[in-house]
């Protein structure tokens, strides 16, 4: 039976399962330990399902984040700071103005793709080991051969 872990598919919609309670993971295969209860009466009030209204899984989460930030390369501060001042303008356009900010997304989708085929090339061209490359972004191998597949193809 096919499976998911898209919490839409298990908000009791059309016969679906309801799931009951959720817990952090990452795209790394990292899964939290702790699991939380679901409240649907509060789903529902949020009007923001996707987000289940949960702190619990998001701060596991976060902690992971932080633990593998602080073994990964470090990015500059002016950049770090300049990527979260466009996360913050971005998540408010995408209120105010969604079309404007789907626009941003777009021009920001091609960047990342032109400077990912430039890295990923840089890599390759200063033979740069895979572990070497797994340690400074923090991930696994599986998701790295993959990460610069992806770059290299231009996806």
């Amino acid at each position: 039976m096919p499976s998911t872990s898209e919490r839409w598919a298990y908000d009791g919609t059309l016969g679906a399962p309801r799931a009951s309670e959720v817990r952090g993971s990452c795209s790394c295969g990292w899964r939290g330990s702790s699991r939380y209860e679901i409240d649907w009466d509060e789903v529902a009030a949020e009007g923001r399902p996707y987000e289940l209204g949960l702190g619990g899984p998001r701060e596991d989460w976060e902690e992971h984040i932080t633990e593998v930030d602080q073994r990964a390369v470090p990015l500059p501060e002016d950049l770090t700071d300049l990527l979260e001042q466009l996360d913050r303008q971005l998540y408010t356009l995408a209120d105010q103005a969604p079309l404007a900010a789907l626009r941003a997304v777009g021009a920001l989708e091609r960047a990342a793709r032109r400077i990912g085929l430039e890295a990923a090339h840089n890599v390759e061209a200063d033979e740069i080991s895979p572990d070497a490359v797994e340690e400074a972004l923090g991930l696994p191998e599986q998701t790295v051969r993959s990460r610069l597949t992806r770059y290299r193809l231009g996806r």
